[in-house]
């Protein structure tokens, strides 16, 4: 579902929020964060995604990236699907997690309801984005 936030450009920095499915709470573990900052490391050397800035919250992700040699929405669609698989996988091997089963549970029913994802369903489909250039914000 589209909600109008568009890649405009490479070369351009971008505001980035993205959510987990119901806001399940997933980064309060270290090992999942650990797991998402392994992934972005990943991405920065494989596929030239560039990161200025992070902020992990409990839910959801606010970052600052930018790419000078690929598409960015095409490395943004990849990392999320790369994160989402890695994620999902840790939750469900980690002897510890408390709340396996209703994580796992509500990943299977976001996935549900929502035609694109078979299975389970990791991170809300949209992104919150913003264009950012010199001192002028742009959406």
């Amino acid at each position: 579902m589209s909600r109008k936030y568009k890649f405009r450009a490479n070369g351009k920095l971008y505001f980035i929020s993205f959510a987990v499915v119901y806001w399940i709470d997933v980064f309060i573990r270290n090992e999942y964060k650990n797991e998402l900052l392994e992934s972005w490391k990943y991405f920065q050397k494989e596929k030239g995604l560039e990161v200025y800035a992070w902020c992990i919250m409990t839910s959801h992700i606010h970052m600052i990236i930018g790419s000078e040699s690929q598409n960015l929405k095409d490395i943004v669609r990849d990392m999320k699907s790369y994160t989402s698989g890695r994620l999902r996988k840790s939750i469900a091997e980690n002897p510890i997690e408390s709340r396996r089963e209703w994580k796992l549970w509500m990943m299977e029913r976001a996935s549900e309801k929502n035609g694109n994802n078979k299975g389970w369903q990791f991170w809300l489909q949209h992104n919150q984005l913003i264009g950012l250039s010199n001192a002028a914000i742009t959406k």
